[in-house]
């Protein structure tokens, strides 16, 4: 049996996870920054 963290998943799982979570965080904070920058160009906040 492979030996699992307190997670549940094993090292090779945790590492998959992670390289799948980077991706979506970093298209999630692209497609933020996108739409602040919309909205800024509609209507500037300061």
């Amino acid at each position: 049996m492979a030996d699992r963290s307190i997670s549940g998943l094993t090292e090779e799982e945790a590492l998959e996870f992670h390289a799948q979570f980077k991706t979506t965080f970093t298209a999630f904070l692209l497609i933020a920054a996108f739409a602040h920058a919309l909205v800024w160009i509609w209507k500037p906040w300061f």
